[in-house]
């Protein structure tokens, strides 16, 4: 549009004389056609808008305004006695730039807002440009851009937000530079819509035209990604806005905390909690529970409680929110005992008392530790309290019971919901079918699901998680990977979980090629890996024997905040036993033992004896010296079997006195084994040596 620069001179040129009728037969020319009008261009014979009828409604306007001009609203909407509906569109862009050039900008745009507020002007395009071009020509320009702003907000309604943003661009060409405010009005409605792209789009070219974007700008690329989920996005503008020295408001601090809480970066949402604070963001008790709920979610329940105290420190009392974040967080930890005396201290609060949410975390904690009775108790004591249990609830402590195996409970349950007035939900039957799945109920769990499908349920991701690990559980992973394709057809994204499970069987498989295919596409769904799923590739790389990938993965973990546990560090420890790197495997077992990891019996014997196959005894005793005395027994009677077995009689021997210097009650079986392999080898004087000293 407006593509010559004779052509946009020509036009400001005109636009700023005093003749409303230019700007009516200009855009005539030159505008995109609307959904509300056809346009044509004109011919010469057409006659020009009733004059009778713009210059009464103009007067109109003008006494209206000036009548109403004591009044705060800016600008004040005029009293017309007139249909709007009889109006043309273009006797009402007529209209505006009559005033505009008549009676001054803000008697047009009383007209204009009251126009508006019909339909059949609200995404006319061409009134927002005549307005705005007549504005510019009185030289007001920030009520320009208001009005700018108007139009986009109405083609977003009606999902044509591109064809605003190009005009408003394109108004730029002739005198109007978008102000910050159209930016951010720009912005947030793009976030909204989901086309973060297109903000990122628009973002970039209006600051290369001149737009200075502000702290708000980047707090709706921020607000807009972390509403997506799309935290890796929200991070990057996260760091551009504080390298740009600007701190975000305790609303949006909550947000992006809970977001990426949510998506296991509780880390990097604790390090710009930590850096907003120090740039003179002022917290409050929602920020500070926000971030010990994130913080409890991931498990770190020491560094929950420390913010608990800074809390305090600042002047925040703890609500009964906080203390359910804490509850649940111990719950999970399975540290329950601690988490009941949490429990007991809002009991007997005078201010606050546990809610619904409180109750269902405490039961989850028993359920979790198989104390169904406790659970069932805080079910009583819940409704005592005048406290109605949700579904969540009586989903929670259905799935406890499904979990032991007492599914008849889990129907009565079930039953009771219905009875109370709720509906059991696909979680309830998601709860009771993977219990049923577990106990090798299938049939019964399919009869299940068809039933709920039946009541009008769908099913969710976890529904389908559960059918795909029952498919790989019998290594049926071609009916695992037709339920995910099914599930991305009907519109679920797969969550890690379901990734870790067909992860998790390829890696068995040996299939890696297809592992490491499905943990790319995790990562460009946006999901974060968790430990379980390292540990899958890690080991599968290492049975594969591509030690060097399984490395290169271990050390990625920590990017994605994933701490390796003792399975981790076995697999990768037995993959290096493999390929003979007994000293890389050695560092990491002690590194294991360093962090209070406790190896694996595989783990330990392993290593051992590969140290043991190389003739180096002394090596596969100081590794095994740290372990506790219950541990060391263990695993020193298995490798002097194993030695036995492999005819490495002399060693097997050591390790044996080792075993009469620590406890002189030895294993049967071994000290059998020991016998039977010196008999075997002709070597009489060990079993001689061996009686004396057990005689």
């Amino acid at each position: 549009m407006f593509s010559s620069p004779i052509v946009r001179s020509y036009v400001l040129k005109h636009i700023r004389s005093t003749s409303p009728f230019f700007v009516l037969r200009f855009f005539r020319f030159h505008c995109p056609a609307d959904d509300t009008e056809t346009l044509t261009i004109p011919q010469s014979q057409s006659p020009e808008p009733s004059q009778s009828l713009v210059k009464a409604i103009c007067a109109q306007v003008c006494d209206s305004y000036h009548r109403h001009a004591h009044m705060r609203l800016s600008p004040p909407m005029p009293d017309i006695n007139v249909n709007p509906y009889s109006l043309t569109h273009e006797q009402a862009i007529t209209v505006v730039a009559s005033l505009a050039s008549e009676a001054g900008s803000m008697v047009a745009l009383s007209f204009f807002y009251w126009v508006l507020g019909v339909s059949k002007f609200r995404h006319f395009m061409r009134l927002y440009l005549v307005t705005a071009t007549s504005l510019i020509g009185n030289g007001n320009f920030e009520k320009a851009n208001e009005v700018m702003q108007c139009m986009v907000r109405s083609f977003a309604e009606v999902g044509r937000l591109k064809d605003a943003v190009s005009m408003v661009i394109e108004m730029q060409n002739h005198g109007l530079t978008p102000s910050t405010l159209t930016l951010n009005c720009v912005l947030g409605l793009a976030g909204e819509m989901g086309l973060h792209d297109y903000a990122e789009k628009v973002f970039d070219e209006m600051s290369e035209r001149g737009v200075c974007a502000d702290c708000s700008s980047y707090k709706l690329m921020v607000v807009g990604y972390c509403r997506a989920g799309m935290i890796l996005e929200a991070d990057r503008w996260l760091g551009e806005m504080v390298e740009r020295g600007f701190v975000v408001d305790n609303a949006t601090c909550t947000l992006v905390v809970s977001a990426f809480s949510k998506k296991g970066f509780a880390s990097r949402a604790f390090w710009y909690f930590d850096k907003m604070v120090k740039m003179g963001l002022k917290p409050n008790m929602i920020n500070f529970t926000c971030l010990i709920n994130g913080l409890c979610k991931r498990g770190s329940i020491k560094q929950a409680f420390e913010m608990l105290e800074e809390m305090v420190r600042e002047g925040w009392k703890p609500n009964v929110y906080t203390h359910t974040a804490l509850i649940d967080g111990l719950c999970k930890k399975g540290w329950t005992e601690k988490a009941f005396r949490l429990f007991l201290k809002l009991v007997r609060s005078e201010q606050y008392k546990p809610n619904v949410h409180t109750y269902t975390s405490m039961i989850n904690g028993y359920c979790k530790e198989e104390k169904l009775n406790r659970a069932e108790m805080l079910l009583t004591r819940m409704k005592e309290q005048g406290l109605v249990p949700n579904c969540s609830t009586y989903t929670t402590l259905i799935d406890g019971h499904c979990k032991l195996g007492n599914f008849d409970r889990a129907y009565e349950l079930m039953d009771s919901m219905g009875e109370e007035g709720f509906i059991p939900n696909i979680c309830t039957y998601n709860a009771i079918v993977n219990g049923l799945c577990e106990k090798g109920r299938i049939q019964e769990a399919y009869k299940l699901l068809r039933k709920g499908f039946q009541r009008g349920l769908q099913p969710d991701r976890v529904t389908y998680t559960i059918l795909i690990a029952e498919h790989c559980k019998h290594a049926n992973i071609k009916g695992a990977m037709a339920f995910l394709g099914k599930m991305v057809k009907v519109g679920l994204e797969p969550d890690m979980r379901s990734y870790n499970t067909l992860i998790a069987t390829f890696s068995r498989q040996n299939r890696m090629k297809e592992s490491q295919k499905l943990f790319e596409e995790a990562l460009k769904l946006g999901l974060v890996p968790t430990k379980e799923t390292y540990t899958s590739m890690i080991g599968g790389y290492c049975r594969d024997g591509h030690v060097n990938t399984a490395l290169k993965l271990f050390r990625r973990m920590d990017l994605h905040g994933c701490a390796p546990d003792s399975f981790t560090y076995g697999a990768l420890i037995s993959g290096l036993c493999k390929e003979s790197k007994l000293d890389e495997a050695c560092q990491l077992y002690e590194t294991m033992m360093d962090k209070g990891l406790s190896p694996s019996e595989v783990t330990r014997l392993t290593l051992a004896y590969e140290y043991c196959k190389k003739d180096d005894s002394a090596t596969a005793m100081i590794l095994l010296e740290r372990l506790e005395k219950r541990l060391w027994l263990r695993t020193v009677n298995t490798l002097v079997r194993k030695l036995c077995c492999e005819k490495k009689v002399g060693m097997a021997a050591l390790f044996l006195h080792k075993l009469l210097d620590k406890d002189n009650d030895i294993h049967q079986v071994t000290l059998t084994a020991l016998m039977t392999a010196c008999y075997e080898s002709n070597n009489y004087a060990l079993i001689s040596n061996l009686n004396e000293r057990i005689s």
